[in-house]
């Protein structure tokens, strides 16, 4: 009895000892991050708490050229942007489900801590993500939609003879000219809504876009 006591004691005591070693890490800051003269570096921590795996961009127009490094923050927020030549930097943080941060200046040599703000909606975030997440949500028409019956039909090209011939078509000529899914491509640009009317249909916008002639690169 007394040796089945002590046992659940020491059990109790190392689940206690456990429970405190755990607050205790997740209560313990980020420690400061080491950097040399010419890097740039800090934690990225939002109302979320550390945010890991979201990109640090380090930016100037001070050099000859343009310049910009960005790095990735680790699984506790922390980040270095190393060997930057000497200028002044614009610092800011990108990620999925958060809002471009604002840009805060900074030089080599600096700690740079930065707060982001979590995108305040599911379509606020997704503005920040790339054209192939875009693109990978374009409705491909059934098969039974094909042939095509044109615009007084079904809005597909009679040419279009089959699923197959619709999607080699995007992929291998449309695509290789516009990238599809980018912002330019799928909105509907207000130069082409007749009066200002945004209640038109994309195809409306997009038969006047066309209709105005080739675009200058």
């Amino acid at each position: 009895m007394i040796q089945s006591g002590m046992a659940a004691a020491t059990v109790l005591a190392a689940s206690l000892a456990c429970g405190y070693i755990s607050l205790n890490a997740q209560q313990r800051p980020a420690p400061e991050v080491t950097i040399g003269g010419t890097d740039l570096g800090g934690v990225v921590t939002s109302r979320n708490g550390a945010e890991a795996g979201v990109w640090v961009i380090a930016e100037t127009t001070d050099l000859p050229t343009r310049f910009a490094k960005a790095v990735v923050t680790d699984d506790r927020g922390r980040y270095v942007v190393p060997e930057l030549p000497k200028a002044t930097y614009n610092v800011w943080v990108r990620g999925y489900g958060l809002v471009d941060s604002p840009k805060m200046k900074a030089a080599p040599g600096q700690h740079l801590n930065l707060t982001p703000v979590p995108a305040p909606t599911a379509a606020a975030a997704a503005e920040y993500y790339p054209g192939v997440y875009w693109y990978s949500m374009l409705r491909i028409p059934d098969k039974s939609e094909f042939p095509g019956t044109g615009p007084n039909g079904n809005g597909i090209q009679a040419v279009m003879k089959n699923q197959h011939y619709w999607i080699d078509t995007l992929k291998n000529s449309c695509q290789s000219c516009h990238a599809l899914g980018s912002r330019g491509i799928r909105t509907i640009p207000k130069e082409w809504e007749p009066s200002g009317n945004s209640t038109q249909t994309s195809i409306q916008a997009w038969t006047l876009r066309l209709q105005a002639g080739q675009a200058r690169t």
